[in-house]
């Protein structure tokens, strides 16, 4: 039961990426405020998550529509982690089994599959690598494409590959003097917001730092807009996975281990469209007083 002051929620993790999950289907706003949200997703004064999600209305024959806000309350255009803790809710709730959603976000319809395994299959569609379109400001390389452009922040020459899954990223194997990411070694604190805030990504950006194990292993941590280093970053490693295709690195069916655990990516040369499949779990229900 939801009141005034008081709204019902769940929580989701999807490999440590934590949510609060609102069922807000039967009005279009959100039962929480941008500023609310930075509240109770305060880790020491609130609930703790990465960001709250709601299941909104249906828009143009969709199931439903999704929103997010972030910890620090700006609002993405979706979240690969969020999305499908939102679909293992939704179904929760409604109590469905095995199903694939329709779901309408800032990045488009997006479809995750409930499998029997308990996996959520995501089919997030086609990536945007037109340069201005991710955005970014750094010069394409290969047509309008941003592959291995160089980018000068926290004292080094990266190599940036932007692609954009709904939401901007940008993807950095190495160096421009060779060196290769050991991921373990970075501080992320430290360099992640000279990223995020660099004049090259007019929307700031979600950068993510990968380390290759083999064509078809990868191990990545990720600085996320919004949100800084989380455990878990799905559009991310969708993103990832397509800059290392481009880059001539790694396979297009690829398993991206992250810190709170692995993702299976495709991206299918038949379709063009990237497939993440991982997990979504819930972790306890609650009421919140606003």
């Amino acid at each position: 039961m939801t009141t005034a002051s008081t709204v019902e929620f769940a929580k989701y993790q999807g490999l440590g990426n934590d949510f609060i999950l609102v069922d807000n289907r039967h009005q279009k706003e959100p039962l929480i405020t941008s500023e609310q949200a930075k509240q109770v997703c305060d880790r020491n004064f609130g609930v703790g998550g990465d960001g709250v999600i709601f299941a909104l209305p249906s828009e143009n024959g969709v199931d439903y529509t999704m929103r997010i806000f972030n910890s620090d309350g700006s609002e993405p255009e979706m979240c690969g982690n969020g999305i499908r803790c939102l679909a293992r809710f939704v179904a929760d709730k409604d109590g469905s089994g095995p199903v694939t959603q329709r779901i309408h976000t800032l990045a488009g319809v997006i479809q995750p599959s409930l499998l029997q395994d308990g996996q959520v299959c995501v089919d997030m569609g086609p990536p945007i690598l037109d340069g201005p379109k991710v955005p970014t400001t750094l010069e394409p390389t290969q047509g309008s494409t941003v592959v291995q452009a160089k980018l000068n922040a926290a004292g080094k020459d990266w190599l940036m590959t932007c692609v954009s899954m709904g939401n901007p990223h940008a993807i950095t194997y190495g160096t421009a003097d060779g060196s290769s990411i050991k991921v373990d070694e970075l501080d992320l604190a430290a360099i992640g917001p000279e990223f995020e805030k660099n004049t090259a990504f007019p929307a700031r950006i979600n950068t993510e730092f990968v380390e290759v194990l083999s064509r078809s292993h990868v191990k990545m941590r990720v600085w996320e807009r919004g949100a800084g280093a989380t455990l878990a970053c799905g559009t991310g490693a969708c993103a990832l996975v397509v800059a290392g295709v481009l880059e001539g690195r790694i396979d297009r069916n690829c398993r991206v281990d992250l810190p709170g655990g692995p993702l299976q990516i495709e991206w299918r040369e038949e379709d063009n469209h990237v497939y993440m499949t991982g997990p979504a779990e819930p972790v306890f229900t609650g009421s919140l007083r606003l």
